[in-house]
Parts: structure tokens; sequence; C-alpha cells
């Protein structure tokens, strides 16, 4: 190995890697949503931004597995990036009124209840619980629902009516799978639970 070049074991150890700069990265792009629907009034490019953070959602996990850069500062930052980009994005547009009522605040509760569950599990001292398929496939499914009711907003007539529809295609099985996969979480959480009390003894 060259000299300088850091080996795939350290990276989890590094802080500066391109999966946690691409984390930071959309993290900085949730005040500009949030500018762009709320100040600007302009849910054209709110919709054309949440889709493409959306899109990149998996990018950083991709790159990390694909070129071993996987790090203990990834392992929080990626899902904390989504989650807060997740519940800022849903939230003002509650405000805005882009999204239904209905819809926007069932997200909202599912993660809501999934964040304080999860600081409960980090203050017994147990590990970070990993996402599941169903977790991850409905989250995906989720952030691009939410665009669509965006661009349905955005538009008039007929393109509005098709945004629409896509937007509860999508959105509805996504929201139900969302829920579902929380109860997933359950089991893996005692297991979690467990594993902390027999490491304690």
């Amino acid at each position: 190995m060259e000299e300088g070049s850091i080996s795939p074991d350290r990276w989890r150890d590094n802080i500066v890697t391109i999966p946690n700069i691409i984390s930071i990265l959309r993290l900085c792009s949730v005040p500009i949503f949030v500018w762009l629907l709320l100040e600007k009034n302009n849910p054209m490019a709110a919709a054309i931004l949440l889709a493409t953070l959306g899109a990149t959602d998996w990018v950083d996990g991709w790159v990390a597995r694909r070129f071993d850069q996987v790090s203990e500062l990834g392992k929080i930052l990626d899902p904390t990036a989504d989650r807060v980009m997740f519940l800022v994005a849903v939230f003002s547009m509650l405000i805005d009124g882009s999204v239904p009522g209905w819809f926007g605040l069932l997200t909202l509760v599912r993660e809501g209840v999934v964040a304080i569950a999860a600081l409960i599990l980090g203050g017994l001292g147990a590990r970070a619980l990993r996402v599941t398929w169903a977790g991850k496939t409905s989250s995906f499914g989720l952030m691009f629902a939410f665009p669509l009711f965006l661009f349905s907003v955005a538009v008039e007539g007929t393109q509005s009516t098709v945004y629409e529809v896509l937007a509860y295609a999508i959105g509805v099985p996504s929201l139900a799978l969302h829920f579902w996969a929380a109860f997933g979480y359950v089991p893996l959480a005692k297991a979690a639970l467990k594993e902390h009390r027999d490491q304690m003894l």
C-alpha cells in the first residue's frame, strides 16, 4: 500500500469521507427547501430539490459500501440526515398546505415514535438498530410521494391530477409499509436490550 493512503479498515475511524460529505450536503439543503417553499412560495423548485435529495438517499450508503468508506460517524450521520430532512420537509408542507393533513400527520407520528424509541434505546445503552429493508423501502417511497404532492400543487389542470394520483398511489402503500416496519423494530429492540444486559453481567 502506498505511503499516506488509508486502508479500508481505517475508514471507520475517519471523519472526512465521501459518504459523510454527501450526508452533510443533504443536511445543508434542508434550510434551502424550507426557504423555497415557505419564503419564496415556489413549490416547483422545492419539489425538484426534495426529489433530488430523495434520489440521493441511497447514494452515501452505496458509496460507503462500494469503496469501503464505512465510518462510525457515517452510521450516525446518514440516518440523522434522513430523519431531519424528512421531518422538516413534512412539517413545512403541512404548514404550506401542499400535503393532505392526515397523510402528513400520520407520517410525523410514525417518525416521532421511532425517533423517541431510538433515543430511549440509546439512553439505556443498547446498540443502534440497523434499518430494515421495509423501513428503507418505505422511506424511499415516501421521499418520492411528497415531491409528487408538491408537483400537483405547482402545476394546473390534468397534470396536477396526474401528480396527485401518483402521489397517493406511491404514498399510501409506502406509509402502510412504514408503520409495518416500525412494528418490526420491536423484536429487534428487545434483542438489542437483551444483548446489552447480557454484556453487563
